[in-house]
C-alpha cells in the first residue's frame, strides 16, 4: 500500500487544504492517501455505463485547442469535440466534465491542455504530438480504440502515461491505462455473485457481435474459476434470437442461471422471446451486465427478478446535478470518466510531487475513489472496479449486493 508521504514538505498543508475543502461542502473520499471529490445521492437507474448518446441537447463545442488553468503539472485532454457532421455531444460532455473536475479540485495544481481529435486516429495522433510538445506529463483520453492506439504510440515514444476511455482491452498496455467500464468487470462480478448464491449450472445466450464475443470469453473463464457447469451457449442474431431461446428453454431444470450479455436496445425483443419460451425469473435466475441499467430494460416483464452488475448510481446522480447546474444540460453517461481522470490527475499533482504520474503511483493496489465508486489500474493497463449487483423489480433496480468501498477484499466477493 502506498501511504501519504507524511515527512514530505507541504504534506500537512495539503491535508489541511483538503480538509478545508471538505468543510466547504466537497465530500472527499480517500483511498491510499489520494482523494477525488464526489458527493452521494440517490439512484438514477435510467443510464447505462456504456451509453455514449447524450440524453438531451448539448452546448456548442469549444474551440479545438483550449487551456484550462495554469498549474505546474500539464495534463493533456484529448477528446472528440468534433466529427464529420459537426460538434460532438459526447466530446463536449467529456470536456465539460473535465473542466468541472478541475474547478472542484479547488487549487491550481494542473493545466489542462484540451485538444480535439476530430473523432479519427489521425487527429488523435496530431493532438497527442502537440500536447507532448507543449509539455504534457500525462494524456487523458481519447475515447475511440483506433485513436487510443495512435495516442499510445506517441505517448510511449515520449515516455508519458495515458489514461484512455476505450472499452477495447487490446489497446491497453504498460503505461496505457483504461478507465472505461470494461465488459470483463461486469461479467466477473455477476458470475461470482451467482456462484456465491449457490448457482451451479448455467447457460448463456450470446449475441453475435463484438460485445458478445468479449463477454463470452470472460464468462467461460469466470464459470470455470467458480466451478459452475456451463450447460449450453447459444449464439444468435436478431433473426435467430427466438430459436436460440427455445434451445435454452429445452434444458428445463438442468440450469439454475441464464446469462444474457445483451444491450438495452435489443432487450425488448429478448424479453418477448423469453416469455414465449416460458423462461422467467421464477424458474431460472437471469443474469446481465451494466448495460441493463436502463429504464427500457427495467420495465420488461420477463426480466423482473433478474440480476445485473453495475456501478452504484449515487455518485453519478450527484455528478449530474452539479454538471447540470453549471452547463444547463445533462452529461452523457461516460462523462464521469473524464471527471474522474482529471480529479485523479489533480489530486496526484497536489500530493505526490515528481512521482505523481509514475507507474507505481498509478497502479497503487489500494486504488482510488471516483464518481462511479472505487477503481484501480492493473499493470497491464486494464482496470478493476467495485461494482454492485442490482435486482430488477417493479421498473426499478435495487442493490442486493453493495459495491465495495475499498479493495481490501476481493470486489467480486462482497
Amino acid at each position: 500500500m502506498i501511504r501519504p508521504p507524511s515527512t514530505k514538505p507541504g504534506w500537512q498543508e495539503a491535508l489541511r487544504r483538503l480538509r478545508d475543502d471538505f468543510r466547504c461542502g466537497i465530500r472527499l473520499l480517500w483511498l491510499a492517501g489520494f482523494c477525488l471529490p464526489m458527493a452521494a445521492c440517490g439512484s438514477m437507474p435510467g443510464h447505462s455505463p456504456s451509453d455514449v448518446v447524450a440524453p438531451g441537447p448539448q452546448a456548442a463545442a469549444p474551440e479545438k485547442s483550449e487551456q484550462i488553468g495554469s498549474g505546474p503539472a500539464r495534463v493533456a485532454l484529448i477528446v472528440p469535440l468534433t466529427q464529420a457532421s459537426g460538434p460532438s455531444v459526447v466530446g463536449t460532455s467529456l470536456r465539460n466534465a473535465a473542466e468541472l473536475a478541475y474547478l472542484e479540485a479547488g487549487g491550481n495544481d494542473i493545466t489542462l491542455l484540451v485538444r480535439d481529435d476530430h473523432s479519427n486516429p489521425e487527429g488523435a495522433r496530431a493532438a497527442a504530438g502537440a500536447a507532448v510538445s507543449e509539455g504534457a506529463e500525462i494524456v487523458i483520453g481519447p475515447l475511440f480504440a483506433s485513436s487510443v492506439r495512435e495516442v499510445g504510440k506517441v505517448a510511449r515514444t515520449a515516455g508519458k502515461p495515458v489514461i484512455a476511455f476505450s472499452t477495447d482491452t487490446s489497446t491497453a498496455g504498460q503505461g496505457l491505462f483504461l478507465l472505461s467500464f470494461l465488459i470483463e468487470n461486469y461479467v466477473d462480478r455477476i458470475v461470482d455473485f451467482a456462484a456465491s448464491k449457490g448457482k451451479k449450472s448455467i447457460a448463456a445466450l450470446i449475441p453475435e457481435n463484438d460485445y458478445g464475443r468479449v463477454a463470452e470469453a470472460e464468462f467461460q473463464q469466470a464459470a470455470a474459476r467458480d466451478n459452475i457447469r456451463v450447460m449450453s451457449i447459444e449464439h444468435y442474431q436478431s433473426k435467430t434470437m427466438a430459436e436460440a431461446v427455445q434451445k435454452i428453454a429445452a434444458l428445463h431444470d438442468q440450469i439454475d442461471a441464464l446469462f444474457i450479455p445483451e444491450q438495452a436496445d435489443a432487450m425488448e425483443a429478448m424479453s418477448q422471446a423469453l416469455a414465449a419460451a416460458g423462461i422467467n425469473g421464477k424458474q431460472v435466475q437471469i443474469l446481465g451486465t451494466g448495460l441493463w441499467n436502463d429504464a427500457r430494460v427495467l420495465k420488461l416483464p420477463a426480466l423482473q427478478g433478474a440480476w445485473f452488475a453495475a456501478p452504484e448510481n449515487g455518485g453519478f446522480n450527484a455528478f449530474v446535478e452539479r454538471y447540470r447546474a453549471k452547463y444547463h444540460t445533462d452529461p452523457t453517461r461516460i462523462a464521469t470518466l473524464a471527471y474522474d481522470a482529471v480529479s485523479l490527475a489533480a489530486a496526484l499533482a497536489h500530493t505526490q510531487g515528481s512521482q505523481r504520474y509514475s507507474q507505481n503511483v498509478l497502479t497503487n493496489p489500494s486504488g482510488f475513489n471516483g464518481a462511479d465508486g472505487v477503481f484501480r489500474f492493473r499493470a497491464d493497463g486494464t482496470n478493476e472496479r467495485g461494482l454492485s449487483v442490482l435486482q430488477i423489480n417493479d421498473d426499478t433496480a435495487a442493490p442486493i449486493s453493495q459495491a465495495p468501498h475499498s479493495f481490501s477484499a476481493n470486489a467480486s466477493a462482497i
